[in-house]
């Protein structure tokens, strides 16, 4: 497990109010997220009529705001999917301003509450690493929480297969293909904007073109990279950084029919590295 630490992580952070909110974000969001309580927080995609991605985020529920939060430069975009199609709802979503400082750990999940700079205590866990991110103006960490580096950060989301806005995450992207399906989506809800493809794609298995996986390689990789397989280009890296514990790690998508674990190469000819499932 990586080690314990604190990391400003870069998120958009909105609020939602009003007494249609929860009508209205139910309506537009792939998780169910009626039975939510105070505290409670879900991950969902909000995603455009074709069922393609819009915005990953997570959504808080702090007394009577709903906040949604997603990755830094996606806030703005965000924002304006949200009004689209608000129409006559009573509900007003607001660009907040506020910082997300993440916990990781063992510790995280019963060291933080509410209060001070803090609004709201959400969720962060990745797969076999426990976590929280406190949100609000002014977030700080409780007692003596070594901070860690941006970079460190980044090469632990990437070890941990969590896609990210704008690198794994586009508007050609759809829910099936990213792994996060089970912790996105609700079959068992009502209608949302794009359902239909989600729907429809889980009906026929998930067979997807294409999926996400990670790279481990013994020396750099880059984003854009190709992985070659016996001399055809199988997928391309999308984001990349150095291991903690040497070596680089990467996120790509490869294609439908690879069997995974695979060895691949970084280009045509290139250095050797692994492909492997998400965790």
């Amino acid at each position: 497990m990586p080690e314990t630490y604190a990391a400003w992580v870069a998120r958009d952070v909105i609020a939602a109010t009003g007494p249609d909110a929860p009508a209205y974000l139910q309506g537009q969001l792939s998780q169910d997220v009626s039975g939510m309580a105070g505290g409670d927080s879900t991950w969902s995609w909000v995603l455009a009529p074709t069922g393609k991605i819009d915005a990953l985020v997570r959504v808080t529920l702090a007394a009577d705001t709903w906040i949604l939060d997603t990755d830094a430069g996606w806030g703005d975009a965000l924002l304006a999917r949200l009004n689209r199609f608000r129409l006559r709802s009573k509900v007003d979503f607001e660009s907040t301003g506020w910082r997300v400082l993440g916990l990781r750990g063992p510790a995280a999940m019963g060291a933080a509450s509410p209060g001070g700079g803090t609004v709201a205590v959400a969720d962060a866990s990745w797969p076999g690493w426990p976590g929280v991110d406190l949100i609000g103006p002014d977030p700080a960490p409780p007692g003596r929480w070594r901070i860690a580096e941006a970079v460190e950060y980044e090469a632990d989301r990437i070890a941990a297969g969590v896609p990210r806005m704008g690198a794994e995450l586009t508007d050609k992207t759809i829910p099936a293909e990213t792994g996060l399906v089970a912790r996105t989506v609700s079959f068992t809800k009502g209608c949302y904007t794009g359902q239909e493809l989600v729907a429809r794609v889980d009906s026929r298995g998930s067979n997807v073109p294409r999926h996400l996986c990670r790279v481990a390689a013994g020396g750099p990789v880059e984003v854009g990279d190709e992985l070659w397989i016996e001399g055809r280009a199988v997928g391309r890296v999308t984001s990349a950084a150095p291991a903690a514990a040497g070596g680089w790690v990467g996120l790509a998508y490869i294609r439908r029919g690879v069997e995974i674990p695979a060895a691949v190469r970084i280009g045509e000819g290139g250095p050797e590295a692994e492909v492997r499932e998400l965790p």
